[in-house]
Parts: C-alpha cells; structure tokens; sequence
C-alpha cells in the first residue's frame, strides 16, 4: 500500500510570489514581480531570486534562523539547480526531489511522512518555475518565435516555500499516496495533459481505494496542470474506468490565467498547485477536506528526440482545514 495516514502534521506558514503574467490571470497575489528578470540579468538568477523571497520570508516571520531541520523541494531546471543555488552556502539540510510539476506533492509527503514518524519536528517544502528558463530547456527560446499547438500550456512563473510543522494549526496533512509511473505511449511532448491525465487518474483510484473512501468524502478535487484538455481527458477516464463523476473538481492549470491572455490549455510546472491552493483554495474558506492531484510529466528534451513515448506520475496529498 502506498498510502499513509498522519496524525501530527500542520501547514504552520507558506509564502509565494507570482510572475507578470500570472498577476495579470484570475488569481489575487500578494507578491508578484513586474518582469521576467525581476531586476536581474539573468533569468535564471531571477528564478533564484523568487525562491529565495519566499524562503526568507518564512524563516523571518517564524523566526527560524538556522533552526530549520529539512529543506525538501525542487524545480524543473537541468539537475534542479535553481533550488541547490538558492541553498547554496546556507548551511541547511537539504533533499532535492524531482517529479517535474509534482514536486511540491512529493516534497510534501516526504516532510510529512518524517514529521509524522517522529524523525523531525518541523521541515520547509519550496518549488518554482520559470516561464523563459523551462521553455528554453523543454522547448524552444521564446525569442525563436516557434508557433505553439493549441494544446501546449503555457509554464507558469513563481515560488512557494511552505513550512509544515507537528504544531495543531487550522490546516492539516492529512494522508498522501504515492504514485506509480504510467506510460501510455504518447510522444508529444507538447501535449501534456493528455500524458499526464491517466497518472492523476491511476493515482485518484489509488487513493480512495487504499483508504476505503468515496469519492464524495472530499469536498474539492484538484489536478495539478492537466490544463483544459487534459482535465476533460482526467474526467472521461475515471468515469469510463470506475464510475467517478466527480461534483466538485477543479485543475489549477485551467483557472490560473484568464482567455484573454493566450495561453492555451492554463499553466504549468511544479508552481502551479503551491499559488492555486493558496492564493485560492484555502482563502475561499468554504473547502474543509481537500484532495491534491500534483501531475507530473518525466520527459526530458533527450528521450524526446530519441523519439520515446513519455511517462508520467501523479501524487496526492489530502488536506483538512480545521474550523
């Protein structure tokens, strides 16, 4: 069984920080940057200049100082550099994960499962995604001007650093399930959804299944970055593969951006959950049991160009907010 329960494992503070194009969609932030570079000359520099905004506010605002235990996170640049860049020299524990957009998920449930075991008291998750940077590296340089399918997503720029804590706060972890790699022989690599939709699905049957739970236990499911078709896919395959009809679902990739601003099916990259759970879900404060759906496609530009089908994983974590 790949799914755990916790008993003593609370979201105590997160912190994040859009990108230009984002402050600009449906969602209401209170960082955002005004350009790709945010003041740097480098976009990479910029990336690590996102993630260590949010890494230090939290540690500020809590006072942690050199107290921190664990840093787990990651992000979608060649050998997650911008993550081990901003950690560079700060003397802190560190783990460094990859599941491409479902990093944050597994972030979160390697914090949890230490927490919850007795391993540590308290751990930071931090993730982002860069627009220019990730599109450089899995497709083309914007500045080539390559035309874009009409179902490609558009890679969302940000950060978000959480700190997960044994503290009862009103925001519990509640349970995850790992994911199993699903290939279903796709090749594009510019429709990910379609890649990503039967993992999220495999992983959502899992789940209910591994703790004897209907589908209606949950208030509110979220995918990942499944974007517009890949969401309408995820639907059709657990209503075709196990009778789900979900009441109450939304994919954070499709709700992201508005239609005004081009960017195909919604977002991705492993920012995308961390910004609509939190500058979203959570302040709505009508969900109390809340199911994570944190999709992941494990392409790389050179097993692309080696022509090989592209799989994918789905992590879920299961969230309480306590009245």
């Amino acid at each position: 069984m790949s799914s755990f329960k916790y008993n003593n494992v609370y979201i105590k503070d997160y912190e994040t920080i859009a990108g230009p194009k984002e402050k600009e969609g449906n969602l209401v932030y209170q960082n955002t940057i005004d350009n790709y570079y945010y003041n740097e000359e480098k976009i990479e520099d910029a990336e690590i200049k996102m993630q260590n905004f949010c890494l230090t506010k939290i540690i500020k605002r809590n006072k942690l100082n050199n107290n921190i235990e664990l840093i787990v996170g990651g992000d979608l640049l060649n050998q997650i550099t911008i993550t081990s860049y901003n950690l560079a020299n700060r003397h802190l524990p560190f783990l460094g994960v990859y599941n491409a957009c479902a990093t944050f998920n597994e972030s979160l449930i390697i914090l949890s499962t230490m927490i919850n075991q007795g391993s540590i008291n308290s751990g930071l998750a931090i993730t982002s995604s860069h627009n220019l940077n990730a599109e450089r590296q899995y497709r083309f340089p914007i500045e080539y001007g390559s035309p874009k399918k009409q179902y490609t997503t558009f890679t969302t720029t940000g950060a978000a650093c959480t700190l997960l804590t044994r503290e009862p706060t009103n925001i519990k972890i509640e349970s995850s399930t790992i994911g199993e790699v699903i290939d279903f022989g796709i090749k594009d690599a510019t429709n990910m959804g379609a890649i990503m939709a039967p993992s999220a699905a495999n992983t959502l049957h899992k789940h209910l299944t591994d703790l004897h739970r209907p589908l209606d236990y949950y208030d509110l499911i979220v995918t990942g970055d499944l974007g517009k078709l890949g969401s309408k896919i995820f639907l059709d395959l657990i209503k075709e593969e196990y009778n789900y009809n979900p009441k109450y679902y939304i994919d954070a990739a499709s709700i992201i951006y508005n239609e005004e601003q081009n960017t195909y099916q919604g977002g991705s990259g492993p920012v995308v959950i961390p910004l609509v759970l939190f500058n979203k879900i959570l302040k709505d404060k009508k969900n109390k049991r809340i199911l994570l759906l944190a999709t992941g496609s494990l392409h790389s530009p050179l097993m692309v160009n080696l022509k090989k089908s592209i799989p994918s994983i789905t992590h879920a974590i299961s969230i309480e907010v306590i009245k």
